[in-house]
């Protein structure tokens, strides 16, 4: 039995590293029919100003693979933004 409605269109993106840290949070969670991942980018943005900056330089994950801006997202895909690892 599953636990969401037939009708739950929330989508839940996972943020990680400085990118979480910076949101104060490891999740944001959006209102999502479906759409591309450059206006999953907006959105996120939208709902978390804070993590903006990082977001154009991040990779977005669907599933088990990284995504180009154009491909789409539906709305019960697992999604996670990566922001970009730097250290020595």
């Amino acid at each position: 039995m599953s636990h969401q409605p037939p009708d739950d269109r929330r989508l839940l993106v996972t943020l990680f590293a400085g990118m979480a840290e910076a949101a104060g949070r490891r999740w944001v969670e959006l209102d999502w029919e479906g759409g591309t991942v450059r206006e999953l980018r907006s959105r996120v943005a939208s709902a978390c100003p804070a993590i903006e900056p990082l977001l154009a330089r991040s990779a977005v994950a669907i599933g088990d693979r990284y995504a180009a801006e154009a491909d789409t997202v539906p709305h019960d895909a697992e999604v996670a933004i990566i922001p970009p690892v730097s250290g020595g």
